[in-house]
């Protein structure tokens, strides 16, 4: 697993003090209030967080060392990262970034429907895109489907609601 995940990206400056807005990579942009420093150059270069605040879904940062517009204006573009040691998950949440890669198969008879390759989210949940044979499918991350994710054992396993996967056997 990663030690750095992508938090999130400098849109634009705010105001004339530095401040950058960001937009949160995250599920909600409450997870950098938190945070004492965010990384730039995947992790390689921290930079103290002086102040976070939400701001109409984005983020508004100041960061240390960025107090002009100007400054700011360098920092568009720039994508952040997230310590994962810095953020407390609640009980059975996970990191999107390792889903990523977990083998799916069926829970009762063990049949494997590939591998997740993205995860999207449709507001009331995440959905799964499984790839196998260069066919991608959609599974929505619902209680009644996916019914374990093993991330260190390197697996999620499912029960597919009927004509939700229709491969051919």
């Amino acid at each position: 697993m990663e030690k750095y995940l992508k938090g999130g990206k400098i849109v634009t400056t705010h105001g004339i003090r530095g401040e950058v807005k960001v937009q949160p990579w995250t599920d909600t942009p409450d997870v950098f209030c938190d945070l004492e420093k965010v990384y730039t150059n995947k992790g390689s270069a921290e930079i103290e967080v002086e102040n976070a605040r939400e701001h109409k879904n984005m983020l508004i940062l100041k960061l240390k060392g960025i107090d002009t517009v100007e400054a700011a204006q360098k920092m568009v573009n720039t994508i952040l990262y997230i310590d994962r040691n810095d953020i407390e998950l609640d009980e059975g949440a996970y990191f999107i970034q390792d889903i990523i890669g977990l083998s799916v198969e069926d829970i009762d008879n063990g049949k494997l429907y590939g591998r997740v390759t993205d995860v999207t989210s449709t507001g009331a949940n995440d959905v799964f895109h499984i790839t196998l044979d260069n066919k991608t499918y959609l599974i929505p991350n619902i209680k009644s489907v996916v019914i374990n994710i093993d991330i260190e054992g390197g697996k999620i396993q499912i029960r597919p609601l009927e004509g939700l996967l229709e491969y051919e056997d």
